[in-house]
């Protein structure tokens, strides 16, 4: 999964299973050992990845702790997630967009988010968000979220702030 994540960074998702064999140091023959096919691979890596990120997010959550604070947690800890591997975020964008990936693996996906998407719901019920489509939301909050990983790798003598600063303009859109 490492060497997929590797590949799809550098050459893409056209890259062949070939090339990821070749990064794994096994055989191409191997690869076909543990998956059918290209796109099985594809969807075990996106779950992988969504399901670190998911588990990086939540780590250490502050259960009775105030919502803003539970969810500026779960921020603070994937953005630093994204920074800290920032090739597992590359591929994550990359498979994400990709035709590669049905909806079935997308939905299995979404599940391993259903802690954040329940927090995120309570942040929102109130607020100027509360009757757009939780798929908007999300979608507002990914780009909010891409900014401020964008900047905090740019700058990451600021990375504490920057990501202060995308999580309050986030909370005034949603909360």
């Amino acid at each position: 999964m490492a060497a997929a994540t590797r590949v799809i960074v550098t050459h893409g998702l056209s890259a062949s299973t070939a090339m990821i064999a070749q990064e794994a140091a096994i055989s191409n023959g191997s690869l076909f050992t543990y998956f059918k096919t290209k796109a099985d691979l594809f969807n075990q890596l996106y779950l992988e990845l969504k399901a670190s990120m998911a588990s990086a997010a939540l780590d250490g959550l502050p259960a009775k702790a105030e919502l803003r604070e539970q969810f500026f947690h779960i921020w603070s800890n994937w953005m630093h997630w994204a920074v800290s591997n920032p090739e597992k975020r590359r591929a994550l964008a990359q498979l994400g967009v990709s035709g590669e990936i049905p909806p079935a693996t997308r939905a299995a996906g979404h599940k391993m988010m259903a802690k954040i998407a329940e927090l995120m719901e309570r942040c929102r019920s109130n607020g100027p968000m509360r009757d757009a489509p939780m798929g908007f939301v999300s979608a507002i909050m990914n780009s909010m979220a891409e900014a401020t990983m964008d900047f905090m790798v740019q700058d990451p003598t600021n990375a504490k702030k920057h990501c202060k600063v995308g999580f309050d303009a986030l909370w005034r859109v949603i909360a």
